[in-house]
């Protein structure tokens, strides 16, 4: 069976950070490849500020040059709002699925939509980020425990890198030239994104 590692997010924007934890899982765990699943419409977060189209290009940008990544579009082509759970059932039952993620969105894991079923159907891979220790909650620890699963620390150089703050040091006219790929970049400013 083929092991697919997933990485799901906004990507709004795309940047460096993402694409080293994608290449770190690759080499890390032998996977086959990594997708990188931008959320389309995500249920715990306020309406993005650019369509999903234009997050699907940028990351198609961002990865030209990485073997073993690609882009998958099912939570932009979905309608309504984005769960997890809805993208795993969605997916083909013939690989072995790791879904990537941080340690800050390990800390908040137990409030996912139906996250019991998630870990039925992935095994989860934790990367370090700088703001948040890599503490697994006490009701996941059990669910993990009893159904004789485990959950994969990634060793990962934490990188200090935030959508949020590339979006703010765009709209202030910061260079972001060492956060994000070239040609990210210049399609953010032809399209005169988070300006």
């Amino acid at each position: 069976m083929k092991k697919i590692g997933l990485l799901g997010g906004s990507f709004n924007p795309v940047h460096y950070a993402h694409l080293a934890l994608a290449q770190t899982a690759l080499s890390t765990l032998s996977l086959d490849e990594v997708q990188l699943i931008p959320a389309g419409n995500p249920w715990q977060k306020q309406a993005l500020p650019v369509s999903g189209q234009q997050r699907l290009e940028m990351l198609r940008l961002a990865i030209a040059n990485y073997p073993g990544m690609v882009v998958n579009d099912i939570e932009i082509a979905r309608e309504g709002a984005t769960y997890t759970i809805d993208t795993l059932r969605a997916l083909p039952a013939n690989a072995c699925y790791y879904w990537l993620l941080g340690s800050d969105q390990l800390a908040n894991f137990c409030s996912w939509h139906q996250w019991e079923e998630i870990i039925n159907h992935v095994t989860l891979v934790v990367a370090q980020r700088n703001t948040h220790p890599c503490e697994v909650p006490p009701p996941l620890a059990e669910k993990l425990q009893q159904k004789g699963k485990k959950l994969i620390t990634l060793s990962f150089e934490a990188m200090d890198i935030s959508s949020t703050d590339i979006r703010q040091r765009l709209a202030n006219r910061q260079d972001v030239s060492q956060l994000i790929p070239q040609p990210v970049l210049e399609y953010i400013r032809q399209h005169k994104l988070y300006t």
